[in-house]
């Protein structure tokens, strides 16, 4: 059984943990409204882009002059994953849940004889995937939160490199991983496909409204898509980035609020635990007194 002085140290140990995760709740919580904002606002802007380029595709996909971030290579024997972390741990199941979802696609991709490559922004999942992918990490990225939130900048610096290893034929497929934020309480893993472009979104939206409008273009498609496609990639990230710096601090809150609740519950039964033991102890030095008193 605990003594007194062991009880009373771990007492006071959980009230410091708890004030360190109360502290970190609140920190969590006050960066969360800024970044869920910045998500919020970049959501259609991409989403518009996407759906305009989705119908510009269906237009030309089928034309010899396709540009080929549309077109593709017309193989898929190179995979490229892009996968969006944090650099930072306590926040629940945030980063767990990205490596599982790369590491299963990875691992499939890998069963059918594809080549896989990939690209970790994040300190957290270039440490976890580096141990079964270590040699297939081609970049990484840390450091892209900056006291201000995200900046486009660090999205166009990953960019340019996917961008870049994709003119230098180094993969066919590229596909992102990101977190999509939903509320503080929920994050969904999300996989979208970045190069080539599906142009899914047109005609989604299409089968959503119900609508089927034709539209002409002034200059003519290729010549929009050649200026689009490679600015599209950038946004994407961005996106991708925002979404998942939403998804972290909301998962840090939630996190840090239940550590908080959790310290407090150990703190009442340490503290029951001490009183009964404390209780016991005068108790037994009574008994002691007496039966000496008695004997005498």
């Amino acid at each position: 059984m605990a003594s007194l002085k062991d009880l009373r140290s771990r007492i006071a140990s959980v009230k410091s943990t708890r004030k360190i995760t109360s502290a970190m709740k609140m920190v969590a919580a006050s960066k969360l409204r800024r970044a869920q904002d910045a998500a919020e606002a970049a959501r259609p802007y991409a989403e518009r882009m996407g759906t305009m380029l989705g119908r510009l595709a269906t237009a030309v996909s089928s034309n010899e002059g396709a540009p080929k971030l549309l077109a593709g290579t017309g193989k898929d024997d190179v995979h490229l994953l892009v996968v969006f972390t944090a650099d930072r741990g306590l926040c629940g199941g945030f980063n767990a849940s990205i490596v599982k979802a790369t590491r299963l696609k990875a691992k499939a991709l890998q069963a059918e004889g594809k080549t896989v490559k990939l690209i970790c922004v994040g300190r957290k999942g270039a440490d976890a995937l580096k141990r079964e992918f270590g040699d297939n990490i081609v970049a990484r990225y840390t450091g892209i939160e900056g006291k201000k939130g995200i900046d486009f900048s660090s999205a166009t610096e990953v960019a340019d490199k996917v961008l870049a290893l994709y003119d230098e034929g180094e993969f066919d497929v590229c596909t992102i991983f990101y977190n999509k934020f939903v509320s503080a309480i929920s994050q969904v893993a999300t996989a979208q496909q970045l190069i080539p472009f599906t142009g899914e979104e047109a005609d989604e939206q299409e089968e959503a409204t119900g609508s089927s409008a034709v539209y002409e273009y002034e200059p003519s498609e290729e010549a929009i898509l050649a200026d689009l496609l490679p600015r599209n990639v950038g946004v994407q990230i961005f996106g991708a980035m925002l979404e998942s710096s939403a998804s972290e601090h909301g998962a840090r809150m939630s996190a840090m609020d239940n550590a908080t609740r959790n310290a407090g519950d150990m703190i009442d039964r340490l503290s029951i635990q001490y009183n009964r033991s404390r209780q016991a102890q005068i108790t037994n030095e009574l008994i002691e007194i007496i039966s000496g008193a008695e004997a005498l």
